[in-house]
C-alpha cells in the first residue's frame, strides 16, 4: 500500500502552503511488504513525487525489510518504522536495527515506536504482562542507551529497567553509528500516551482513528502538557497526523467502504475509552463481542454511518480538502491514506489516486 502525493514546499507562492507552525507542509507515504522490485518502484516514485519520507507498518511482521529495500533505491527519501511495536522484541535488538537502517539509509531514518494492543503484544508476541506505556517509555530510553553508546571503546555501561535489564559486559565496540541519536516518533492514541510522546519523543505520530476534532481540540493540551514536563517547546517536536480517507462524490459509497476499518479497531477492548469519548461505547462493545468470534470483517452493519464520518474523512474531494485545511493548522507533517480493511484493493488503488488529486 502506498501513497504519493507532491509536498508543498515553504516557498511556495500557493496559498495555505505552510502548517500553523510555520513550517513547510511534508506529507508521508506508506509502503507494504511487498517483492522488492515493487517496493523500489514505489520508493522512486514517492521521491520523485516530493513526498518527504514512506512510513513501513509493523502489522505482524517487522518493518525492517521493507524499509531496506525503499532507502537502498532512493537518496533523499527519509524512512521510518510506522510503528515497531516496542514490546514485540528486545529494546537492544530495536536499538540494533535501528543503526543499522540509519546506516543502510546514510542517516534518513526515524524510528516509530507504539505500545499496540495486549492481545497483540501478549498474545500474538507473546510478551510477558506490562504497562503499555511504562514499558514503552523504557524502552525509548534503553534504545537511546544503547545506540548512544554500544560504539564505545570504554564499553556500554548496564541499563537498569523494571522490565529490562541490559549487561552489555560480552558486547564487542560496535562500528561507530551514523548518527549517536536517531529520532524517535511516538505513536500515541489517547492523552497519556499524547503527553508521554510530547515528553519524551522527538515526535508524535497521530493514530489514524484520530477524528479531526480529537486531533485539533482533544489532543493540543496534552501535547502542552508533555511539554511543559520536559521543558521543551512546541517546536521541538513533529507532530506527524494520520487520516483514513475516502474521497468520493458518493458519500454513501464512501461510507460504506470504510465501514470495516472503522469496525476493526472499535473491535479491540484496549480502545473502548478512545470510542466512548466519542459517544460509540456501545458500538464499541458489540464490535468487541463480534471480535471474539472473529467476525468482524463480515459485519459491516456494526458501524453505524455517524461513526464513520466521525473518524474517517469521506465524501466529496472539496469537502475534504476544507478539513485537511483544518487539520493543518496543528499538524507538521501528515500521513492521507485509504480505507484498509475489509475493501476491495482495486477500490483501495482508486482512492489512493484520489487522495493524490485533492492533494498540493
Amino acid at each position: 500500500m502506498l501513497v504519493a502525493v507532491r509536498s508543498v514546499g515553504a516557498g511556495s507562492e500557493e496559498e495555505g502552503v505552510t502548517s500553523g507552525q510555520g513550517r513547510e507542509r511534508r506529507y508521508w507515504g506508506i509502503v507494504a511488504p511487498l517483492p522488492a522490485p515493487a517496493i523500489a518502484t514505489f520508493a522512486r516514485r514517492a521521491e520523485s513525487e516530493g513526498l518527504e519520507g514512506l512510513f513501513a507498518p509493523q502489522v505482524i511482521g517487522p518493518p525492517w525489510s521493507t524499509l531496506a529495500v525503499a532507502a537502498s533505491h532512493t537518496e533523499r527519501l527519509k524512512i521510518a518504522s510506522g510503528v515497531a511495536i516496542a514490546a514485540a522484541r528486545s529494546p537492544f535488538e530495536t536499538a540494533m536495527a535501528a543503526i543499522d537502517l540509519d546506516r543502510i539509509s546514510q542517516g534518513r531514518f526515524i524510528l516509530g515506536l507504539g505500545a499496540s494492543v495486549q492481545a497483540w503484544t501478549c498474545g500474538l508476541f507473546g510478551a510477558p504482562p506490562h504497562r503499555p506505556l511504562a514499558h514503552l517509555r523504557e524502552t525509548i530510553a534503553a534504545v537511546r542507551h544503547i545506540v548512544r553508546g554500544a560504539h564505545s571503546e570504554e564499553g556500554l555501561a548496564p541499563f537498569e529497567g523494571h522490565y529490562y535489564q541490559g549487561d552489555f559486559s560480552a558486547l564487542q565496540p560496535q562500528q561507530p553509528p551514523v548518527r549517536e541519536s536517531i529520532p524517535i516518533w511516538v505513536a500515541a492514541l489517547r492523552g497519556p500516551a499524547v503527553r508521554l510522546a510530547a515528553e519524551v519523543g522527538d515526535g508524535i505520530m497521530g493514530h489514524p482513528m484520530w477524528s479531526l476534532d480529537w486531533a485539533i481540540h482533544r489532543v493540543q493540551p496534552e501535547i502542552a502538557v508533555g511539554l511543559e514536563r520536559s521543558g521543551r517547546r512546541r517546536e521541538d517536536v513533529e507532530l506527524n497526523l494520520w487520516f483514513w480517507c475516502a474521497p468520493n462524490e458518493d458519500e454513501a459509497e464512501a461510507i460504506e467502504d470504510a465501514r470495516t476499518t472503522v469496525g476493526f479497531y472499535a473491535s479491540f477492548e484496549q480502545y473502548e475509552s478512545f470510542f466512548a469519548a466519542h459517544g460509540f461505547r456501545d458500538e464499541a462493545r458489540r464490535a468487541q463481542e463480534i471480535g471474539r468470534d472473529r467476525d468482524v470483517f463480515t459485519r459491516p452493519d456494526l458501524v453505524p454511518d455517524e461513526m464513520v464520518r466521525a473518524f474517517v474523512l469521506c465524501g466529496s474531494p472539496s469537502s475534504i480538502r476544507e478539513r485537511i485545511e483544518q487539520a493543518w493548522t496543528v499538524a507538521d507533517s501528515m500521513v492521507v491514506i485509504p480505507p484498509a480493511y475489509g475493501i476491495d484493493p482495486i477500490k483501495m488503488m482508486h482512492y489512493q489516486t484520489e487522495i493524490a488529486k485533492l492533494l498540493p
